[in-house]
């Protein structure tokens, strides 16, 4: 496989949890899916194989500077699989705060329609959704202590 067959295949392999978290939450399925970390770790794995096969490029980054960081991405031809290995990083923590939100929202039997936005920012903005998550919770723990 290419780079780009890689990508576009852990690309969609992640869509699976989110839509099944946001859409399907109370499945059975989707739980056993979420809290295995079984795409997450497929995602790590993925990773661990790019970064070891890219030390040498690895060893002469500078990652003390934002130019070093983007010398990483443009230099030496595995240009596109670090920056694949890169994006692959961002899914899958990105993925594991997701599955944390969803299992908290459900012990704590946060409205699933509350939680649909903060899952869908996590997605696409990572920290965005987990703070909306977090003020959300402390909105509500402090209207349920007001009470």
């Amino acid at each position: 496989m290419n780079a780009e067959q890689i990508f576009s295949l852990f690309n969609a392999l992640v869509l699976l949890p989110w839509a099944l978290m946001i859409f399907a939450p109370y499945w059975r399925y989707t739980r056993w899916l979420a809290t295995s970390y079984l795409v997450p770790l497929a995602l790590a794995l993925v990773y661990v194989l790019i970064i070891f096969s890219n030390l040498g490029a690895m060893a002469q980054a500078d990652f003390s500077t934002l130019k070093g960081i983007q010398a990483l991405f443009v230099g030496a031809g595995q240009a596109p699989f670090l920056a694949m290995a890169a994006w692959f990083h961002y899914l899958a923590f990105d993925l594991m705060v997701g599955v944390w939100l969803y299992e908290d929202a459900q012990k704590t039997k946060m409205s699933h329609f509350a939680l649909i936005p903060c899952l869908f920012l996590t997605f696409m903005l990572g920290p965005t959704g987990f703070l909306l998550y977090t003020l959300l919770k402390w909105g509500l723990q402090r209207k349920h202590f007001a009470q």
